[in-house]
């Protein structure tokens, strides 16, 4: 009797969920797209290939992650702008990086043109190569006083970890030589194999190049201590500059804003559903000392804008932004 009980229990649970995958008003009847606009093995790439799973385990569809890289990620954002807005298309990437292009003029969209989906806010850290003459992040800054010609790997213009280096230029007053690569993997593999004394971009791309002792941590951008599991305490930037902002940096997809309502309202409850219970996404999150933050609407906006915000006045106030943010209607944080 019981076994039969559990069967039966198992039979309407399944029922259940295919019932519930069926409630959503919008049910893709072919394979969705998520352009990813950086190189496999990134930090986007890894992100953007389980929020894939989740969303074709509920909507019973093939997502599919296509890498499209170059251009600090303008080329693979642009090709999912130009697609037709029906659902079909999306992008992925860091919410400061469509924030951002059109003030370096790389492409001509900004965050309020985009339905954000955010799974996760990564941090930004700063390694080094293990034979570079600086061990820790003070010993870097004035290293990057004696020698401002000192090479930084990065994934580009508009990443993070361009977007660590240009805030700690402002705020150490240093200058340094950036090496730009099409993706935080290229760039955190150039400096594992030497080709850079040191790289900036997200710490999920370096946790296993640290816990491996192919990288030395030098700071996160943090206003706190960081625990990386399985290695230890990473120090914070706010140690060395306390008065540098430390704002989340939100990953996840977007559609465009012309995309239809029934597609975005589905979106919203499978976030709710799925993605903010997602046993896979907390894993990933704790195990690359990321923060896991599912959020969708104004919350995204409020949760990215901070960031946005300051990056694209660092870049004005350097000489490299082609757009004013003040035109574009972005306020200097106070």
């Amino acid at each position: 009797m019981r076994r039969l009980l559990a069967a039966a229990g198992l039979a309407l649970g399944l029922i259940a969920g295919t019932a519930a995958a069926q409630d959503y008003p919008w049910k893709p009847d072919r394979p969705v797209t998520i352009i990813v606009p950086w190189a496999a093995g990134g930090s986007t790439d890894q992100m953007a290939r389980i929020v894939a799973a989740e969303l074709e385990a509920e909507l019973k569809q093939k997502f599919i992650v296509v890498n499209q890289p170059g251009a600090s990620g303008s080329i693979g954002t642009k090709n999912a702008l130009e697609a037709p807005k029906d659902g079909y298309t999306w992008a992925a990437g860091a919410a400061v990086d469509i924030g951002g292009y059109k003030v370096l003029g790389l492409l001509d969209t900004q965050m309020r043109d985009w339905h954000m989906f955010f799974a996760v806010a990564n941090l930004t850290a700063l390694s080094a190569h293990p034979g570079a003459p600086f061990k820790d992040f003070g010993q870097f800054l004035e290293t990057l006083k004696a020698k401002p010609t000192t090479p930084v790997a990065t994934a580009g213009l508009s990443s993070a970890g361009h977007n660590l280096m240009e805030s700690i230029k402002a705020n150490a007053k240093v200058e340094y030589r950036h090496v730009t690569y099409d993706g935080g993997n290229p760039a955190v593999l150039a400096t594992v194999a030497g080709e850079t004394q040191a790289v900036a971009q997200l710490l999920v791309e370096m946790t296993e190049h640290i816990k491996g002792k192919r990288l030395v941590p030098l700071a996160v951008l943090a206003d706190r201590p960081v625990t990386l599991e399985g290695y230890g305490e990473l120090q914070p930037t706010t140690k060395w500059l306390p008065k540098m902002p430390a704002p989340l940096n939100y990953f996840g997809i977007w559609a465009h804003k012309g995309t239809p309502e029934p597609v975005i309202k589905t979106m919203e409850m499978v976030w709710q559903n799925k993605i903010a219970n997602s046993e896979a996404l907390k894993k990933y999150a704790a195990s690359r000392s990321a923060l896991f933050d599912p959020l969708y609407g104004e919350k995204a906006w409020d949760g990215a804008s901070t960031m946005m915000r300051q990056t694209v006045w660092l870049y004005f106030d350097a000489g490299k932004a082609k757009v004013s943010p003040e035109t574009l209607g972005i306020p200097r944080l106070q």
